[in-house]
């Protein structure tokens, strides 16, 4: 089992595969994966065009400034921040700098785990 990850390693696997999705290559890649956790690094250019989730994900944002979009909320980010978005929740980054890059952590199951505080994301 794979226990660690550089960022080097990492950030060399990007560009990936090209799709539909990514022409000019995917923007993102794999770190570390076990059960339903995984982390990837992420580092999109000029836009970002991802979907929203099946799983509950957190951002450690690595370097750069932007905002992240969570279901219309703007909320604004430095490199250091520390942002989570719940699963199935429509999302994307905006206005980020040339160098933005973040790891992402993707974890539980499908649909998210449910909040025992009613906050606003779950109904």
């Amino acid at each position: 089992m794979k226990v660690k990850a550089t960022f080097e390693e990492v950030l060399s696997r990007i560009p990936g595969p090209v799709t539909a999705e990514w022409p000019m290559g995917e923007r993102f890649a794999v770190a570390l994966a076990h059960g339903t956790m995984s982390i990837e690094y992420y580092a999109p250019i000029d836009h970002d065009p991802q979907t929203p989730h099946e799983q509950d994900e957190v951002y450690f944002i690595h370097r750069g400034t932007g905002e992240l979009v969570i279901s219309g909320d703007r909320h604004s980010f430095n490199a250091g921040d520390c942002l989570f978005v719940p699963a199935l929740v429509e999302h994307r980054f905006e206005n980020f700098s040339g160098d933005f890059g973040t790891w992402v952590v993707f974890w539980g199951p499908k649909g998210g785990e449910k909040s025992s505080e009613g906050d606003s994301f779950y109904p």
